[in-house]
């Protein structure tokens, strides 16, 4: 059982998780998808489906933190061609959102996220609220069960 009550087989009641996604072999402009694998692995761990209508982007750092990424505008018309109602932005790039022109943002609403909190009541509103409490069942598995840490021998 997936922490919180889903499905994925309880894969991240299991394992630790960090996916670091180097500049290397294929060239990127910026780790623009981190937000979004993060809403991918939390859904299959919570056993629930994001909605179609809903697109995100930035970088998410290790401690939750939504940091800025380029593109938006380009990112804003390609979500909006997709039938895309909701897209969740980085707090930074509020700006960015400002600057687009009314025909750009017709018809979307933005979310803007400072931390994956925000990210995930809006993708999960169901379980809004409650990141935290998944968040720790989710690092902390044994402690969650009522597990003792098991103990490493000392070298003498």
């Amino acid at each position: 059982r997936a922490a919180g009550g889903g499905g994925g087989g309880g894969f991240l009641d299991r394992t630790q998780v960090h996916l670091h996604i180097p500049e290397g072999a294929t060239p990127k402009d910026g780790p623009s998808a981190g937000v979004a694998m993060t809403t991918a692995l939390l859904s299959l761990s919570l056993g629930t489906s994001v909605l179609d209508d809903l697109a995100m982007t930035g970088e998410v750092t290790l401690t939750g933190k939504v940091l800025p990424v380029g593109g938006i505008k380009e990112k804003v018309l390609a979500a909006q061609r997709a039938g895309v109602t909701t897209v969740v932005l980085p707090d930074a790039n509020r700006r960015d959102w400002g600057e687009l022109d009314d025909k750009s943002r017709a018809g979307l609403e933005v979310c803007f996220a400072s931390h994956y909190a925000d990210v995930f009541d809006v993708a999960f509103p169901m379980h809004a609220g409650k990141l935290s409490t998944f968040a720790r069942e989710i690092s902390h598995p044994m402690k969650a069960a009522g597990a003792k840490k098991p103990r490493v021998p000392r070298k003498a």
